[in-house]
């Protein structure tokens, strides 16, 4: 069952979306017709990014948010419908970053990769999903990451694992929401030139060197369109490198061979 959407004149509430992705989707959604309530815990950048929607010619409305606090969410969700009469897309797109070698992370940046990227969408749910249920219609975008699919950021542990979290809960959400009209987007990107670097916290005496997959960067604006067209196409999974699909499928089929290759191709590199 896909869940199609019609943006134009629909609204939408995004979590940060003072920068990087969250901006670039509110821009794409506006494009199209949809009213945005754009909020981010820096006041300044929310606002910014309503400035540069108007400036499009859309309509924008700017809220300092922290996902920590399910009040503030409470809020957003009543600024959303007071402003623009209706609520149809929820974005949750906050996420921060904790590294360091497995063994040097302590309890309190677990703790705090979970309370913002993960518990942030529990929170959502109880104060969006109502909503979205009750009048039949409606669209979820949850964040995640490449490291949501393919577990190589050792050095993030806490990261990866808050990402597989979002990946569980987005696909049994879709499982849930659409039979009641309600579609989900899982957004998965890989490299994308935004202020991720901001939001790292690095544990130990030395940074851990980041492992990643070797896929192409791409710019915000790019990814805020592939969010745009999977909410109004009813598509949940998205991706910024198409060869991703590949690797996911030989992962599925036989992980002990897969992750062997791995762990030879690691092993290569340190030598």
């Amino acid at each position: 069952m896909t869940i199609s959407l019609d943006l134009d004149g629909a609204a939408a509430v995004l979590t940060g979306a003072g920068s990087g992705i969250g901006r670039a989707s509110a821009m794409a959604l506006a494009r199209r017709g949809v009213a945005v309530a754009v909020s981010d815990l820096d006041e300044q950048r929310a606002a910014e990014t309503a400035k540069l929607v108007e400036a499009a010619g859309g309509t924008a409305e700017a809220f300092c948010v922290d996902v920590t606090d399910q009040a503030q969410l409470e809020a957003l969700r009543d600024g959303c419908l007071d402003r623009f009469g209706r609520l149809d897309i929820v974005m949750n797109n906050v996420g921060v970053l904790a590294m360091g070698a497995p063994e040097s992370l302590p309890m309190d940046a677990w703790q705090r990769t979970f309370d913002i990227n993960v518990m942030s969408i529990a929170r959502s749910n109880l104060v969006f999903l109502p909503h979205l249920v009750e009048q039949g219609r409606g669209h979820v975008v949850n964040t995640s990451s490449a490291s949501g699919l393919l577990a190589y950021g050792y050095d993030r542990l806490p990261y990866v694992a808050s990402k597989h979290a979002i990946v569980g809960i987005s696909e049994a959400l879709a499982l849930y929401l659409a039979p009641k009209g309600v579609g989900v987007t899982l957004l998965c990107p890989s490299g994308v030139i935004t202020n991720i670097l901001e939001q790292i916290t690095v544990y130990g005496e030395s940074a851990v060197t980041p492992r990643a997959p070797q896929h192409r960067l791409v710019e915000p604006d790019d990814v805020g369109e592939l969010v745009a067209d999977a909410v109004e196409h009813g598509t949940f999974l998205v991706v910024t490198e198409p060869d991703m699909h590949a690797e996911l499928r030989e992962r599925v089929e036989d992980i002990e061979t897969y992750l062997q290759r791995m762990i030879e191709a690691q092993t290569t590199e340190e030598d």
